[in-house]
């Protein structure tokens, strides 16, 4: 989930960048590297400083899990918020997200449905082929900007006997002050 989560949050840097037609080569598919055309280069570059980030699991469904699984899950919601900080320094803002864009597109078995982005929102559904594990699709939604960013992640994948599992979670990232010394 990492990964997928990862490349999410790469998409999503593109927001605010303006919207053009991004499946550049009418195959049906907008590759990870057409989202990233999308944005002439001019990629949201976050400010630096103190950030506080809050993930919060929304809700979980696991038809067809064993009992067991699905008692960890209900575990994971029932936790609330998770929020950690930390410090965005000059060099890593500088270096905005390009970076994870670039890692995003070596991943060869992701490709985005839809991909619209404007005004600082963002709107897009992306489908992954996970070898052995079947098809994960991830539908994002959400708005940010330079301090601040509230996304909320839908993660629908093939469960047992052939059921969809699904995991919804909301990540906000706030820009809180100053790094501290």
């Amino acid at each position: 989930m990492s990964r997928s989560f990862m490349i999410a949050l790469s998409a999503f840097a593109l927001a605010g960048c303006g919207s053009s037609e991004p499946d550049s080569d009418g195959d049906g598919k907008i590759s990870l590297e057409e989202a990233a055309a999308v944005s002439d280069g001019e990629f949201v570059k976050p400010d630096p400083g103190q950030y506080r980030s809050t993930v919060e699991f929304v809700d979980v469904q696991m038809p067809g899990a064993p009992e067991q699984v699905r008692d960890q899950m209900r575990a994971m919601l029932d936790q609330g918020p998770q929020t950690n900080e930390y410090c965005l320094t000059e060099e890593e803002a500088q270096k905005g997200f390009e970076e994870a864009i670039r890692e995003a597109q070596a991943q060869d078995n992701c490709s985005f449905e839809t991909f619209d982005i404007e005004a600082g929102e963002i709107d897009a559904v992306m489908v992954c082929q996970e070898p052995g594990r079947g098809t994960m699709r991830m539908t994002i939604e959400g708005k940010g900007g330079r301090t601040s960013s509230d996304t909320t992640m839908t993660m629908e994948m093939n469960g047992p006997d052939g059921e969809t599992m699904s995991l919804v979670s909301r990540s906000q990232q706030e820009r809180i002050g100053d790094c501290e010394s």
